[in-house]
């Protein structure tokens, strides 16, 4: 295996950047994970690196080898496509075998590779079948056998599980990971959807617009986002934010929101003190909102105006201040449409972001 690296790698599409500038080194053995909307360019930065499209400006190294001029055969990474491309008139073995033959690999050799790939991903009585006659499951099996026999550098995974239903996603996502942790393998695997992102990378990569807007490990992206795009993109549901006032009320530093203030801790007071009077963006997850039946002795107030059962769950969506906020609670408690309640907010676990560029405040 071996790590790979991009510096300053950009793609444009005539007029239009797809991917502007980015660097990012991915460790050895390490499982990365591209995520943002469609669009962002993490699709265009794995075919890059795959070599199934040509770079406008940088470079991206695999292992100690700059690739940009070799061919993808030769750049010894393997991928997996969101449509499986299997071809539907070999049976599982066949497909398994095709690029090992295309490599003149010797078939004592190719028989091993495929017969333990088959073992590891338990499929050992799929391989006379076509993949006609395979779920979906079985094919997206196939389909990272086939780049296991090939015993990359690099497995490169293009949105692999998209066209599975929900809770086959869920079961391949933990099986991938298994796979990942049993191959020692350096991956990149490039998702939509943030849950699957959060539950996969080592390390998670949120781009939008072309460019990264943060990297790190999955919690720590989730709990100190760079800034309101990747607040608002990871998590389910995500972090709600109220428009506020930072502002000095009896020596004491306080984020009023409508009428009513909430008060910095003394820690949170030294963090922000040197910004003054500011228009901020309040962020904060709807885990760290409670809601109360009471309005006494609460951060804010506000207006229930749904209230939607996930089973232990229940997310309550408020009215605040002009404002809308989700409330995530426990589902011992029950409230009804228009219900006046009051509002806690955790203030250890706020966020302020700037109103203009949304970038994180102190």
């Amino acid at each position: 295996m071996a790590q790979v690296v991009l510096k300053q790698l950009t793609k444009r599409f005539d007029e239009v950047v797809a991917v502007d500038g980015i660097d990012l080194h991915i460790n050895d053995k390490e499982l990365v994970v591209l995520v943002g909307p469609s669009g962002c360019g993490k699709t265009t930065t794995l075919r890059m690196v795959a070599g199934l499209e040509s770079i406008t400006a940088g470079d991206i190294s695999i292992g100690e080898r700059v690739v940009n001029q070799v061919a993808p055969k030769d750049r010894n990474v393997a991928m997996v496509f969101q449509n499986y491309a299997l071809y539907p008139h070999m049976t599982v073995y066949k497909n398994m075998e095709f690029g090992l033959k295309m490599r003149r690999m010797p078939k004592p050799e190719r028989m091993e590779r495929i017969k333990k790939a088959a073992g590891i991903l338990g499929i050992e009585e799929l391989m006379h079948r076509k993949p006609a006659q395979l779920s979906g499951g079985q094919r997206q099996r196939v389909a990272v056998g086939r780049a296991i026999v090939r015993d990359p550098q690099v497995f490169l995974f293009d949105e692999p599980l998209s066209n599975l239903d929900a809770k086959l996603r869920v079961t391949m996502r933990t099986e991938l990971v298994k796979l990942h942790q049993r191959l020692e393998a350096t991956m990149i695997y490039v998702t939509h959807d943030q849950v699957e992102a959060m539950m996969m990378g080592d390390r998670i990569v949120v781009m939008n617009d072309g460019r990264i807007q943060q990297v790190g490990p999955p919690l720590e992206v989730y709990n100190s986002p760079a800034n309101q795009f990747v607040a608002a993109f990871i998590g389910s549901p995500p972090m709600n934010f109220l428009k506020a006032q930072l502002a000095e009320r009896e020596g004491r530093l306080a984020i009023q929101v409508g009428t009513e203030q909430l008060t910095l801790s003394p820690e949170q007071h030294s963090r922000y003190s040197e910004m003054g009077e500011i228009s901020t963006t309040l962020g904060i997850r709807p885990e760290h909102v409670v809601v109360n039946n009471s309005q006494s002795s609460t951060d804010l107030s506000g207006t229930v105006i749904v209230a939607q059962p996930l089973g232990a769950e229940t997310l309550v969506e408020l009215e605040c201040h002009g404002q809308e906020l989700i409330a995530k609670v426990s589902s011992e408690h029950h409230f009804s449409r228009q219900q006046q309640v009051g509002i806690g907010i955790d203030l250890n676990h706020i966020q302020l972001f700037d109103s203009d560029s949304g970038e994180v405040l102190g």
